[in-house]
């Protein structure tokens, strides 16, 4: 079981998928309901002051770089559009428009790109993982309920 665990704090951890697949998984895996919220909440949260503190510095430094220069430009885009959009909804409010970002389960939101948003947008560090925590909190309820709810409809869960 403890297995099971680790590949759910981990899979929360990597961008793009976060809790969008750590929670399906964990309770596909078994693991019971507060348990699985818990560790993926927490693995989603462990990049987060690594991403805001160091992603932006290292996508700028290698987007020239031959090999991963293309990535590098396109994670680089992908923060500088999320950010722009954040900015342009929320005028004041960019703390509630950054939860929300980060809060609605979608591809291409999220801890990742909702941390390199708010470092791109020279945010600062304690408003925006509270902003990050809070819209990872949200996203874990929103996706936990929708794999309770898939789980049990096939039959999988109690």
């Amino acid at each position: 079981m403890i297995k099971s665990y680790l590949a759910a704090f981990f899979i929360s951890m990597v961008p793009l998928v976060e809790l969008r697949l750590a929670i399906p998984f964990a309770i596909g895996m078994g693991i019971p309901f507060v348990p699985a919220y818990i560790t993926c909440i927490i693995g989603n949260m462990v990049p987060v002051p690594f991403i805001f503190f160091f992603a932006r510095k290292i996508l700028e430094w290698g987007a020239d770089k031959p090999v991963i220069g293309k990535f590098f430009t396109f994670c680089l885009e992908k923060g500088k559009k999320g950010g722009e959009k954040l900015q342009a909804s929320a005028g004041r409010g960019l703390f509630v428009a950054l939860m929300l970002f980060v809060g609605i389960p979608l591809p291409g939101t999220g801890a990742w790109t909702g941390t390199l948003a708010a470092s791109i947008l020279d945010m600062d560090f304690k408003s925006s993982v509270i902003a990050v925590m809070c819209g990872v909190l949200i996203a874990g309820v929103i996706m936990a309920l929708v794999s309770l709810g898939a789980f049990s409809a096939i039959g999988v869960i109690g």
